[in-house]
C-alpha cells in the first residue's frame, strides 16, 4: 500500500503515527507541499482535491485521513477501533468532534493563519479578527476537551486504552505547539497529550515538524 504524505501535514501524521504503532507496512510516497507538488497535474490525477494524505491500496485510492485510518484499522483488525458497535460509535463520535469542531477553529482559525501565507486574510484587520476568533473558539473547545472528553481520571479519550480518536486528537492539539500553545489552563489535555507523546513512534514521526517548530522560535505568535 502506498501512502502519499508529507511529514509537516497534520493529517498525514495521524496516519503515520497509527501505522507506526500498529506496525502496518506502507510504501511512503513524499509529496513536497513546499514546492507545490500537490498542485501539479500528476498528483491532481490521484486526488482532485490536491491534498495529502492519500492511500493507494493496489488501485483502490482513498482520501481523507479519517477514512484512511478507519480503513487501515479494519485491515489490521486493530483494537484501537473496537468491534463492539457502541464502543466504535464512541470512537467515531470523538473523531468527528475533532474534525468538525476543534480542528476547524484551532487549526484553521488560530494556527495556520499565523504560519502559512496562503492562509492569510486579505487585510490586516480581517487577519487579526480571524486569529482572535480562532483563539476564542479554540479555548471553548479546549474547555470541553479538558473537562468533559478527557476529565481528571481518563487515560485516553474513549476508554482505558488508546483508540483512533486519540491518534486524531493528539495531532490536532499538538499542532498548536508550533505557535507556542502550552495549554496551561487545561491540565487534563496536557496530561493526555504527554501520554500520547510517550508512544514509541512519536519522536520519529515528528522529527520534521519539530525542526519546523525550532525555525519559528523568534517569531511572535498569538497562543493559548
Amino acid at each position: 500500500m502506498k501512502l502519499y504524505y508529507h511529514p509537516a501535514s497534520t493529517t498525514s501524521r495521524i496516519i503515520m503515527m497509527f501505522a507506526a504503532e500498529e506496525a502496518i507496512p506502507l510504501d511512503y510516497q513524499l509529496v513536497d507541499l513546499m514546492t507545490g507538488e500537490h498542485l501539479k497535474p500528476e498528483f491532481q490525477a490521484i486526488n482532485p482535491s490536491c491534498l495529502v494524505p492519500v492511500l493507494d491500496d493496489d488501485g483502490f485510492v482513498l482520501t481523507e485521513s479519517g477514512a484512511i485510518i478507519r480503513y487501515l484499522a479494519g485491515m489490521a483488525q486493530s483494537l484501537a477501533y473496537p468491534a463492539d458497535l457502541k464502543q466504535r460509535a464512541r470512537v467515531d463520535e470523538a473523531m468527528e468532534w475533532f474534525y468538525s469542531n476543534y480542528y476547524k477553529d484551532h487549526g484553521y482559525g488560530l494556527v495556520y493563519p499565523q504560519l502559512f501565507p496562503h492562509h492569510r486574510r486579505p487585510t490586516e484587520e480581517a487577519h487579526a479578527g480571524t486569529i482572535a476568533w480562532g483563539k476564542q473558539k479554540a479555548q471553548h473547545w479546549l474547555g470541553i476537551l479538558d473537562k468533559d472528553l478527557i476529565g481528571p481520571d481518563r487515560p485516553f479519550l474513549c476508554s482505558d486504552t488508546i483508540t483512533l480518536a486519540d491518534y486524531v486528537g493528539a495531532e490536532m492539539v499538538a499542532v498548536g505547539e508550533l505557535v507556542r500553545c502550552e495549554y496551561l489552563d487545561y491540565p487534563n489535555v496536557r496530561r493526555w497529550l504527554n501520554r500520547m507523546k510517550a508512544l514509541p513512534s512519536w519522536g520519529k514521526v515528528h522529527e520534521v515538524v519539530e525542526g519546523f517548530k525550532a525555525s519559528l522560535k523568534d517569531q511572535p505568535f498569538v497562543s493559548i
